[in-house]
């Protein structure tokens, strides 16, 4: 049993044997006890004054006394007005630390086939571009909260929805027919994405042309936006694709094709996956057939023009177009018909959609429709909202082909690692081998970590300099301290691993292992509060937490032999919980740096 649930069962039985009162579980309020004061945990006295009829002090003592007296994990306490600080005696943190260091997953919870099934949807690209820094976000938290939230005793299933139809893909489709002179990714050497984005900037560059003199020959601005040939032909490419034409369809195929193949690349370097991707071109058609049917049973209306609304006043919202006049679909219909695919495919009890804070309206929406419709999460679906991502120089805009490129970015991540280690000379007894892969953990692990470690709700400027660094709140830190451990542990393979229960404690060796029994809370906490940053800041606590022990004691040169074994197992330990809790970000930890 925790620590924590003995002293609250220890203190439940105190309150009933000094107060005769029954209390509810809750009303044991357990926290860290401040810096200043001597003590592990903190019992907070108010809730039984009344019960008591002392004062808080008096009641504390009472408490206190009964705690040492019946509770072996206490060895002493002392009262603070009316916070009642616990010190823990050794033989319950050796205990503790035996118990974390049986479990190879210490703190994380398995499912089982009951376990509830969470689908948390991310990525969710464009076929007509690249991966960029803002989908490297998305991506990340998207993967970690998956892992965060199986470590919290979830089924999950990852999943995405590519944008692989409607006017962006055509204006790419058309720029390549016209100025592609049949180049491919083979021909090209270039990535299949990064062609295709190519076109989409060579088609804005020429729709900007025309518009400019259209505008010079006297026409509005906006007038010229609509009449520019360029932008009638990617219109009629797109009729004739929503009217199956072959020729555009196979082109569609051919170019997509190209794209999906670099876009693998990139999820791979990334280290990210799906279990399942739908295509917006196979759910289109189902969320107007779903809206049709919403229309049927009254749920929605339809105008003199023929468009279908829903009518959200109720709700405190407005009309929300669900259909055109011309039939054709926006994005809340596609969004419902992806939903109506996924509840046919699995028996979900959790919707997460990862998307940034300027859908916030559009989720909001979808909340209320696919509840109306008879989805049973759809009230409860989750909107994990994220902020933008900005360099130092400013924002990215994808049609002018000035975002940061998600495949070049990872690229500079894994050549700075590789620049700061030959630099700082830690790597020169690898092999070459072993060094590229160094930098490329070093180098992903920099990128992850700067990424997730900061709130997701916040925007956020990302500066590669400073997410490289070797000290600080930054991943290669942490990965260093755990690369530090296991070099540790490898020096001292004879040593014998058991705990002795006899050994005598330092503070700082207590604090340690209180540390680590924190992870279970902070997984926890994370996985209600879908916060990949909460995994960050205990893995940066507990490493800094280490590297002060670390400092202040000798593990290898411990001249007791007692000592010495306790002070390994502690080490052993703490590098497995931040391989674990950095596993739960995506970032893996070298074995050596």
């Amino acid at each position: 049993m925790k620590i924590e649930q003995q002293i609250q069962q220890a203190a439940l039985a105190a309150v009933k044997a000094l107060y005769g009162q029954e209390v509810p579980e809750k009303t044991v309020q357990l926290q860290k006890t401040r810096n200043e004061f001597e003590g592990n945990l903190t019992l907070v006295v108010f809730p039984f004054v009344k019960m008591a009829r002392k004062s808080p002090e008096l009641t504390g003592q009472e408490i206190g006394d009964y705690l040492v007296s019946n509770c072996d994990a206490i060895s002493k306490y002392n009262v603070v007005k009316g916070f009642l600080n616990l010190s823990i005696s050794d033989e319950a943190w050796l205990q503790l630390l035996t118990d974390i260091d049986q479990e190879d997953h210490y703190g994380e919870k398995t499912a089982d086939d009951s376990a509830p099934l969470v689908m948390i949807e991310y990525s969710s690209p464009n076929t007509n571009k690249p991966l960029h820094l803002g989908h490297v976000r998305n991506n990340l938290l998207g993967w970690s909260l998956a892992q965060i939230m199986q470590a919290n005793g979830n089924r999950v299933v990852k999943t995405n929805i590519v944008n692989d139809r409607g006017i962006h893909i055509c204006k790419s489709m058309l720029a390549w027919q016209k100025w592609g002179n049949d180049e491919t990714p083979e021909s090209s050497g270039k990535k299949g994405d990064h062609l295709i984005g190519d076109y989409y900037v060579a088609f804005d560059k020429h729709y900007r042309e025309e518009i400019k003199q259209l505008v010079a020959q006297g026409m509005d601005e906006e007038q010229a936006k609509q009449e520019a040939p360029l932008i009638k032909e990617a219109h009629a490419m797109l009729v004739k694709w929503e009217q199956n034409d072959p020729e555009v369809r196979a082109l569609w195929e051919k170019m997509n094709n190209w794209v999906y193949a670099g876009f693998d690349e990139t999820y791979q370097k990334m280290g990210v996956s799906f279990d399942k991707i739908y295509y917006e071109s196979q759910t289109y058609l189902k969320g107007k057939a779903k809206v049709e049917e919403g229309l049927e049973k009254g749920l929605f209306e339809r105008h003199e023009d023929g468009s279908v609304w829903a009518d959200l006043t109720n709700e405190g919202l407005d009309q929300k177009l669900l259909l055109r006049s011309d039939g054709t679909s926006v994005y809340m219909t596609q969004d419902i018909g992806t939903a109506e695919m996924r509840y046919e495919d699995y028996p979900i009890d959790k919707m997460i959609y990862v998307v940034g804070n300027e859908q916030n309206y559009h989720f909001q929406v979808l909340s209320i429709l696919l509840d109306r419709l008879g989805f049973k999460w759809g009230k409860e679906l989750t909107h994990f909202s994220y902020g933008m991502v900005e360099l130092p120089n400013g924002k990215m805009k994808s049609r002018e082909g000035t975002v940061v490129d998600a495949d070049d970015l990872m690229e500079l991540m894994v050549s700075d690692a590789r620049r700061v280690s030959d630099e700082a000379g830690k790597n020169n007894d690898m092999t070459e081998a072993e060094k590229q892969e160094t930098a490329r953990i070093v180098g992903m692990g920099a990128l992850k970590y700067f990424i997730l470690k900061v709130d997701a709700r916040k925007n956020m400027l990302f500066n590669p300099e400073e997410s490289i660094d070797f000290n600080g709140n930054t991943g290669p830190f942490i990965q260093y301290t755990h690369a530090r451990i296991r070099s540790i542990l490898r020096k001292a393979k004879d040593e014998r691993q058991e705990i002795s229960h006899h050994s005598t404690l330092t503070a700082k060796e207590v604090e340690l292992i209180q540390k680590m029994s924190e992870y279970g809370a902070a997984v926890e906490q994370a996985g209600k509060d879908y916060s990949p940053s909460g995994i960050a800041n205990y893995c940066y606590e507990l490493t800094k937490v280490f590297n002060q022990f670390y400092h202040d004691y000798s593990i290898l040169n411990e001249p007791d032999a007692d000592k010495r074994q306790l002070r390994l197992i502690i080490a052993r330990n703490v590098a497995k919980i931040l391989k674990n809790g950095m596993a739960l970000l995506g970032i893996e930890v070298p074995e050596r740096m």
